[in-house]
């Protein structure tokens, strides 16, 4: 029988950390004004981690008799956190935001430390889909970056399931063409990729086109070496299109103007396939993927939005003067943030929401059944510095209901104060803000839930930015108790949040608070931005 201290001997290598006495090793992270040192000793990097190992041997001796060693690219928080790993074995992510806890991972895979980076990249899957899918097309290309195949498995897997359903979200994506030769080998790989075979081919060509941006533009002036070239591109991806499963017509049409890349075994076997369709070929011939029977749309997103409110709101955004039928509604939303999930706090809006193009912010008051919102066509912005954002496309709206009988639109009138993006520091108590508080979210506690700082200004005593006011009183309010609602198709466009509330005072706290990111089919709405320096949550002098 054995006895293990485990939490002891943690705690006291936790101790050693912290002893600046025998050190012989100092590891400088970060650049300039954030760069920071720590102390460490050279037995524990060694027999914990085999990437410094590498580097402890590679690394000379002072005169005192120290080692340093100089990771720049490593942030002082991040590295913090990875010293205490070394040493303590423990991780504490409690507090720590999303967005380190990804970094946290990249850094923990790239200095070898698997069980970390395998830790944190479940935890991220299992419990944080949602920013996930927030900022899909920055981490899905970070993850194929990697240089070892075999990094990153639950994550790319996450992915591909994702791409395998909504293949448009990657295809039809402006950065396609930019896209990693092994994360393209990943998704044509899938079996249930739910899309028609010939469009696959043409993307694939679109792609090792795009990579040999000198060859001329028009296919009947291509050179012989310019086959070649393509076909030496793409030699990992032909092999995993699905030739047999496409139409005689489309070999015709799209294949045989790119004969020359595919092998005279394949093309003299796909001409005998359309002419002797029972008859045997040499060549492999691969399983048809599995294409799902697609599910009828939902359009129910919303326990405070209905789909006349969805088609009243789409009209306002094309500006067109009679509302959309419903039929005709040219948007879909889908949720991908939840406060009951990622929180209250206003940096939480900011994180979530950092380059979503295209956002509607909802909220009910209790009482008085009033939904009001706003609609911003830029993108989110996290910067450093306060900045107004110039659109004369943004809107704020008071919904019709039951109660109350007619919607109010009130579009922006000086449209270089459309709205304010706060800096960094101003975002733990403020949230999004259409111009001067004609309809902002905010809280002095950091928590919408805890005050009453949410504002639609109203009166001839402010200077207002929008055409009209969307409330008759000037009371705030505030927003508690969320409840989540379930997740949409991603099929065509994203929903940021949607959450259930209850109200602290009858006529002004806020019932229901939601978010949510439309896209148009695969294509973005793209305005200018201008920076003002303004971070001042409170200041309606901004």
């Amino acid at each position: 029988m054995s006895f293990k201290f485990s939490d002891k001997l943690s705690q006291d290598f936790s101790e050693l950390l912290s002893d600046k006495k025998e050190y012989n090793v100092v590891i400088e992270v970060d650049k300039e004004e954030n760069m920071k040192s720590f102390t460490s000793h050279s037995v524990v990097l060694r027999y914990r981690s085999t990437y410094f190992t590498k580097e402890l041997e590679n690394t000379a001796t002072n005169e005192n008799q120290v080692k340093i060693i100089i990771k720049p690219n490593i942030s002082a928080q991040i590295f913090e956190i990875i010293l205490k790993y070394i040493y303590g074995g423990v991780v504490d992510i409690k507090n720590i935001e999303t967005e380190i806890i990804y970094e946290l991972m990249i850094v923990a895979n790239k200095l070898e430390f698997e069980e970390l980076s395998e830790k944190l990249e479940s935890y991220l899957v299992e419990s944080k889909a949602s920013w996930l899918r927030t900022h899909f097309s920055r981490i899905y290309r970070s993850i194929f970056n990697s240089n070892r195949c075999n990094e990153f498995k639950g994550l790319k897997q996450f992915y591909n399931d994702i791409i395998s359903k909504y293949p448009n979200l990657i295809f039809e994506s402006e950065a396609f063409t930019s896209l990693q030769e092994a994360a393209l080998i990943s998704i044509l790989e899938r079996d249930n990729l739910q899309l028609e075979e010939i469009k696959i081919w043409d993307y694939v060509i679109k792609w090792g086109i795009a990579q040999n941006p000198t060859f001329p533009i028009n296919l009947e002036e291509w050179s012989e070496e310019n086959f070649k070239t393509l076909k030496t591109t793409l030699q990992q991806c032909l092999p995993l299109i699905r030739y047999f499963h496409i139409t005689g017509k489309d070999i015709w049409k799209k294949l045989k103007p790119y004969k020359n890349i595919l092998s005279m075994q394949l093309w003299g076997d796909l001409n005998q396939q359309l002419i002797s369709p029972n008859q045997p070929v040499k060549t492999l011939i691969l399983s048809a993927r599995i294409i799902s029977s697609p599910e009828l749309p939902q359009r129910r997103i919303s326990t405070i939005i209905n789909e006349e409110h969805l088609a009243e709101i789409s009209s306002w955004i094309d500006r067109k003067s009679i509302v959309y039928s419903l039929a005709n509604v040219p948007y879909k939303f889908q949720l991908i943030l939840r406060g009951s999930i990622d929180g209250f706090q206003p940096k939480t809006f900011w994180n979530m929401c950092n380059g979503h193009i295209g956002t509607i912010v909802i909220v009910k008051v209790a009482g008085t059944d009033e939904i009001l919102g706003g609609y911003n066509p830029l993108a989110w912005g996290n910067s450093t510095y306060g900045t107004y954002m110039e659109t004369k496309d943004s809107f704020i709206f008071s919904l019709k209901n039951e109660t109350i009988q007619n919607s109010i639109l009130s579009r922006v009138k000086n449209k270089s104060r459309a709205l304010l993006y706060f800096s960094s520091d101003s975002q733990k108590n403020c949230g999004p803000r259409f111009g001067n508080y004609e309809f902002s979210l905010g809280s002095n506690f950091s928590d919408f839930t805890q005050d009453k700082e949410c504002w639609c200004v109203y009166g001839s005593n402010y200077t207002c930015y929008y055409k009209k006011p969307i409330r008759t009183t000037n009371e705030r309010f505030s927003i508690i108790n969320y409840e989540p609602t379930p997740q949409k198709s991603w099929k065509n466009c994203t929903v940021t949040n949607e959450n259930q509330v209850e109200t602290i005072e009858p006529n002004i706290s806020a019932q229901i608070f939601e978010i949510i990111y439309y896209k148009i089919m695969n294509y973005f709405k793209v305005h200018a931005a201008f920076n003002i320096d303004s971070n001042k949550c409170n200041d309606s002098k901004v």
